[in-house]
């Protein structure tokens, strides 16, 4: 499966538009790494913790969107975004999306 946020491939020929394919998922802050962000957060700098809560949060986002975009049969997706908020008071939605296409 190609992924993208180009319009177009190189060297590639799209053949067919299949639509739309999304995939998202809400994630929650855990306390343990809720009390380490704090202490992190008195010293400034990177938290660790949520850095690796929202890359786990991105991936199961896009691999949603590609299983979607392989049950309508595509063998690419273009054009993908990403978008997140926050939907409750320590919970945040990833949501990845593109257009599934077929290409040569």
């Amino acid at each position: 499966m190609i992924i993208t946020t180009t319009s177009e491939i190189a060297n590639k020929r799209i053949i067919r538009t299949l639509g739309l394919v999304r995939g998202n998922t809400v994630r929650a802050r855990h306390l343990g790494r809720d009390i380490l962000a704090v202490l992190r957060n008195l010293v400034g700098g990177e938290i660790p913790e949520y850095v690796k809560l929202m890359a786990e949060a991105r991936e199961q986002a896009l691999d949603r969107m590609i299983e979607e975009a392989r049950e309508l049969g595509a063998n690419a997706v273009i054009c993908v975004r990403f978008a997140n908020t926050e939907v409750a008071a320590g919970a945040a939605e990833w949501m990845a999306y593109g257009t599934a296409v077929v290409v040569e």
